[in-house]
Order: structure tokens, then sequence, then C-alpha cells
């Protein structure tokens, strides 16, 4: 008959198999946390394997993620499609056990930790996200929105910033189904850790307004499960259990040290860790009786039946909200959204006032905000600069989650890894502001979403030198293309009403990849926009302005640089001289187009030359050998708009100059 010790042994020989056999990985968190990870999932967590997308179920994240064989080992014991064969595969080409977990790669997995820290801010957006859906869907003691977040931290994950930012929001907002179990082991790769991290981590907690259960011998049951029934009954703070562990548990040699943490522990090793543990199997072999105790899945089967039960319940009471319920966790748009689009798109269009493009995204919002219920905004202490607050929004606040919107105060980087979490989650569309010079702070966010391949939205305003007086520290220069950069996203730089309002359909419909809007302080003029600019605005890049005759050159401009580009176009059409205007509000869309679109944009040998306020590189494989770009390859100024833009030669005359200059 097997015992608690030998569940849990049998997470810690395949995870010290797996790492061997890849002569790559980390052993040494999976043998410290496999007793905390076996209480965890045999005695709390609700979960269905044969079902691994269940609405209701507890969440669990590793944010300490380079341990990811205690992950694909409890997916593997539990009962997931996750074979022994993908273990034996770990860490290889197009395995579902990469090094660290992978969200849409491997079943059960509900985020991608790489970067340590992020994970636990995907947590806490996970946790916020499940108390706002609670507040919205759950009536008279039927509780379809009922579950916990749990997440797995180390100390690598507590000395990056970004713990610091999502965990002060978490105390704030009192997100009492939100979880950490915390792997205080004293080792990291250099060693012991107290020569570099010498936090009172429990009192920092308790300050931020979480109930802290001090001092659990990560090793014992007993106390573990004492400490996780301790956190579910917090009625108005997230837990923190810090769990004192041993790293690399097991190993005679290396246990309790750095050697542990990131190589494998050679056969010798292995084999004294065995007898040990008195574990005498072979490599990557479970017992039956082992494997049984592990197998979850007659019991999830069990757990999402009974929420099915209540949800019947719940259906046949309030049809309309389980409808809406349904439809939202299954990330569909509202039926009608085609027809909100299509008319916010037009009001748009017929706009014939200069408007800044943060007040053009805010009017977007503003229309499609009570036709999208599960818009969820806010923004990193600056809301009335971002203009993200929509008609009808309301702030969460500690115990009411009724609203629509949050203050993540001045956090960037745990805003937009909490909106990953958010989106993950499901049931919300959300999305955060800020100034764009800020989303250095957030980019490994940007990242992992643009990774995962999820649908976040990130709102940032002051999008270059025209923010004026702010002066070069928060003129944005380099960042736009910076992001153009990140493979997946896609990064929306309007110029105008109209742009605005086809970037946010965009967002709003893309389901692969996350959005960025880069949008200006100073109001830009309105463009003419006939019907064919509807379909060809959404292809990312599109002609705006063409010549009666066959253009001589091409001038390529983003954002608030568009009508510097028509009206240096106008001059030149008037003195004879035929240039078209490609408007490139989401350069990385136009590249996905078919050849024989771009081509139509941008024939292939046009004299072109492109214009905007921030770094030329990126420019450059746009216009090629025989086209210029007007761009800004050094820091800003401190001045009002208008005089920086004269200051880089962004005025007609310049404009009209360069382009003379590539016609000869």
């Amino acid at each position: 008959m097997h015992t608690r010790t030998d569940l849990a042994n049998a997470i810690r020989a395949l995870s010290m198999d797996a790492v061997q056999k890849a002569n790559s990985g980390h052993p040494g968190m999976p043998l410290g946390m496999a007793d905390i990870a076996e209480v965890l999932w045999n005695d709390f967590l609700s979960h269905n394997p044969t079902d691994p997308t269940w609405a209701n179920r507890d969440r669990f994240v590793v944010s300490n993620g380079h341990g990811s064989m205690l992950v694909y080992s409890l997916l593997n014991l539990s009962g997931y499609d996750l074979p022994m064969e993908e273990l034996k595969n770990f860490r290889q080409l197009h395995s579902k056990t990469a090094g660290h977990p992978e969200y849409g790669i491997t079943p059960g997995v509900e985020t991608t930790t790489g970067p340590l820290g992020q994970g636990i801010a995907n947590g806490v957006g996970m946790a916020i996200a499940e108390r706002v859906l609670a507040a919205k869907f759950n009536r008279d003691g039927l509780n379809i929105v009922d579950h916990y977040t749990y997440v797995f931290t180390g100390d690598g994950c507590l000395m990056e910033g970004i713990s610091h930012e999502a965990c002060s929001l978490a105390g704030t907002l009192g997100l009492n189904k939100l979880v950490v179990l915390y792997d205080d082991n004293n080792i990291s790769i250099d060693g012991e850790v107290h020569g570099w991290f010498r936090d009172n981590t429990p009192d920092r907690f308790e300050s931020y307004g979480w109930q802290v259960v001090r001092n659990v011998d990560g090793h014992k049951a007993k106390d573990i499960k004492a400490a996780i029934e301790t956190a579910r009954v917090s009625k108005d703070k997230p837990t923190l259990i810090c769990c004192k562990t041993v790293i690399g548990f097991g190993s005679p040699n290396k246990q309790g040290k750095e050697s542990s943490h990131g190589a494998p522990l050679g056969d010798a090793e292995i084999a004294l860790a065995r007898a040990q543990l008195n574990w005498p199997h072979a490599p990557f072999e479970i017992p039956a009786d082992i494997r049984k105790g592990w197998d979850a899945r007659e019991k999830g089967k069990a757990a999402q039946q009974a929420w099915n039960n209540v949800f019947k319940s719940y259906a046949a009471k309030y049809p309309e909200d389980a409808t809406e319920f349904t439809r939202r966790m299954k990330g569909e748009l509202p039926a009608d959204w085609a027809d909100t689009a299509k008319a916010m798109i037009a009001e748009a269009a017929a706009a014939d006032k200069p408007v800044a493009t943060r007040k053009s995204s805010k009017f977007a919002l503003d229309a499609i905000a009570a036709k999208l219920p599960e818009l969820f905004g806010g923004s990193a202490d600056l809301t009335e600069s971002n203009c993200t607050d929509f008609k009808g929004y309301k702030v969460i606040k500690p115990g009411d989650f009724s609203g629509n919107y949050i203050s993540y105060g001045v956090r960037e980087f745990g805003m937009s890894a909490a909106i990953n979490g958010i989106v993950l989650h499901g049931g919300l569309l959300p999305f955060g502001g800020t100034f764009l010079t800020f989303s250095d702070y957030a980019r490994n966010a940007l990242r992992m979403a643009a990774l995962m391949k999820i649908g976040s939205i990130f709102v940032y305003t002051h999008d270059s030198i025209g923010l004026g007086e702010d002066g070069p520290t928060h003129q944005s220069v380099e960042h736009i293309s910076s992001l153009r950069l990140i493979p997946n996203l896609q990064t929306w730089r309007p110029a105008d009403q109209f742009e605005s309002a086809i970037a946010w359909a965009c967002a709003i419909e893309r389901r692969n990849g996350p959005t960025a809007f880069a949008l200006s302080r100073q109001n830009l003029n309105p463009q003419p926009h006939p019907q064919a600019h509807f379909e060809n605005a959404r292809r990312g890049g599109y002609v705006l302005l063409e010549p009666a005759t066959a253009p001589k050159a091409i001038i390529i401009a983003t954002g608030s640089e568009v009508q510097l580009a028509v009206d240096a176009a106008k001059k030149l059409i008037e003195a004879g001289t035929a240039v078209r205007v490609v408007s490139m509000p989401c350069a990385e869309l136009f590249l996905q187009q078919d050849a024989a679109y771009r081509d139509s944009v941008l024939p292939k040998g046009s004299k072109r030359l492109a214009v905007e306020a921030g770094v030329s590189i990126y420019w450059r494989g746009f216009v090629g050998d025989n086209g210029d770009v007007l761009g800004v390859d050094t820091y800003g100024e401190s001045a009002p708009a208008s005089a920086v833009f004269k200051h880089f030669g962004f005025t007609v005359d310049n404009v009209i100059a360069k382009v003379n200059a590539l016609i000869g």
C-alpha cells in the first residue's frame, strides 16, 4: 500500500529521470516541492484531467517555471493527455515538455512561466478575473464562479520587482482566493541567497495586506495541509504560505546545495537518491498502485458534474446570464458585434474635427463598451491622460468587484502581466494603459502575450516627440519600432479617429495574439475616408491619397505624421509632381497581406520616403536602397510640440525637399 511519501517520490523520480535523460534541466525544485505538490493536488485542487478547459477549475501556476518537470510529472500522474513518452522527450524538439511550461502546448498548463516573477503576476490576474466574474454571475447560492488560484513561487520570483507590483496590488484588492506557496529553500544559482536576498518576506507580504502562514515544514504533509486549509478560509486577504524546504531533497550529496538547482544529478547520484528515497523502480517506471493513487480523472469528472448540476439549475433560473457566461468563457464575441464595429467605424469616418488619437481611442471605447460587457479596462495611474475612462466604467475596489475597470497604480509591468492572467482565465477582455515610454517597463509581459498567442490589449499614449515639454525622458523615439520587432504583436499607430476605430475593432477581434496602440497627445486632423478605406485600413496599410497621374514617389507615414505627408504631397501635386501617400497604421499586419495587395500599395521599384517621428532603421526595409527616411535617430527635446517637430525637420518644406531629392 502506497504512502503519501511514495506519491511525492513519484514526482521526484520522474523529474530526476527526465532531466538526466535530457542532460538538461532543473531537478532541485521538483525534488524540494514534491511534498507540497502532492498535498495540494490530492487534497485540494479541483480540476478534471479529461477536460483541462473546465470553466470552474482551480488554476495552478508554477511561477518558478524552471522546475517544469514538477508540472509535467503532476499532469502525467493525475491523468492528463501527457503520456510518458513526452516526459522521456523532455526539452526535445517538438515535444510537449519544453524547458519551461508553455501555454497552448501542454494540456493542463495555464500560462507560460518563463522569466521569473511573471507567473505570480499572471496568478494575480487570474484571481482578479475570478472575483469579477463571481460578482457578475453568482446568484442566490448558485455559485458558478467559485475557484481558487494556486501559485508556486521561489526566491527568484520574489527578488524580481514584478512580484512587488503584483502582490502589493493583490493585497490591496483583498484577493482572498489567491494562495501562493513559497519554496523557501535559501538557494539560487549562485548559492545561498543570504548574500543578496535578506528580505523579511513574511513581514513584506503582511505589509501588503496578505495573510501569511509562517514556518511551514514543506516536507510534512500534515503541516502543509493545515496551512492550505487556513488559506482557504480567508475572507478578505490573499495568503502566502512560507514553506521551508530542502532543494534537491533526497539527493544525498546535492540536497540543500546550488549544484542540484540547474543541472542533472548524474547517474551515480540518482542511484543513491533512489536508495535514500526507497524508490527501487526503474527509470520512468511508476507502480500501478501509485499511479492509481494519483489518478484524478474520476474525481475530476465528479467535480465537474457537480458543477454542471449547479449550472443547470442556474440556467433554468437565469437563462440569459447562463448564455452570457457560456459565450464569454468560450471567447466568442456578441452576435451583433459586426454591426457594432461597423457603426463605430462609420461614425469615426464621419468625424470632422481635429482630435488626439488618445481621445479617438476613448470615443471608440465609448461606442463599444455597452455592447461588449466583457470589456475590462484599466490604467497604471494615468486614466485621465490615457483616456481609458470609457462611458459606464466602474473601478473595482476591495469588497466590491462589480466593476469593469481597475486602477493598477504605478505598476506597468505588474499590470501587463496581470492582464495576461485575466485573458488566460477567460470571461473578460482586458486592456491597460500607460505612456508609451513606459512600455519598456512592461516589455517582457508583452513578449509573453505574443508567445502565448493571447489577445491582451495594451494602450499606450503620448507616443512621440509630439508630447512636447516633458522632454526626452518621456518622448518615445525607439519604442514603436521596438514593439514592432516582437513577433506576433500587432502595433497600431493610427492617424485619426477613423483609424483608431479600425484599430480597436481589429484588436477586439484578434484572438491569436496581443495588440498595442501608440496614440498621440496632440490633436490630429481627420482624413477623408471613402468606402474603400473601410476594408483596406484593416489590412494595416493602404493608399490614403492618390494623384490623378501615375505617382513618381510614395510617402509612407503613420500617426501624427500622416497629415504632414498629405500636406506635402498636395503641394507637390500642385507643383506638377505626382505623389501617393500611404498610411501605415499597422506595419506588421500590412506585411502579412498577400504579395498582390502589398505591391498594389507599394509597387516594386517605386521611390519611397517614410516619415515617422521615431528611429529610422525600421523603415529602411520599406524604402529600400532607392528610398529615404525622415525620422529621429537621437533623443528628443523639451519644448512645445510644434517647436520640437520643426527642430527635427518634420516640416512640409523638408518633406518636399526629400521627395524632390529622391526623384532627382
